[in-house]
């Protein structure tokens, strides 16, 4: 703390202390009566569910919805989303690179497309390549 703050802090320690010391005994006999009736009251947490309320306050304290991590979140999701668009420009371009070598294969050759379909030619090719 600096230093005011040290100051207004020993002055009100100051003024409880001495309002401590000049109460009346029918106050501090009712406040100590008080006192023991809370304390009975009180009852221990239940330990099985003890730690969801401390997780919860410790993930609260993180403040994930602040400003910084916002834009730290964007900023990852739009460099992930650049790099998938990027990939799927690099993989269409090859892929319309191979169908157009194959286009060109079938037109060039002298064979007739219905060769290529013919579920038996597969197996004619090769017994007469024997």
């Amino acid at each position: 703390m600096n230093e005011p703050n040290d100051e207004l802090a020993r002055r009100i320690a100051r003024h409880l202390d001495f309002s401590a010391d000049h109460v009346s005994p029918s106050t501090r006999e009712r406040l100590l009566e008080a006192r023991k009736h809370a304390l009975s009251r009180f009852q221990e947490p239940a330990r099985g569910y003890a730690w969801a309320g401390g997780a919860l306050a410790r993930w609260g304290d993180h403040h994930f919805l602040a400003p910084r991590y916002l834009i730290a979140a964007a900023a990852l999701v739009a460099a992930l989303g650049g790099i998938a668009w990027w990939q799927s420009l690099q993989n269409g371009s090859s892929i319309a690179n191979e169908l157009a070598e194959i286009d060109a294969g079938l037109l060039t050759d002298e064979l007739p497309i219905n060769a290529y379909l013919d579920k038996g030619f597969d197996s004619w090719l090769k017994r007469s390549s024997r």
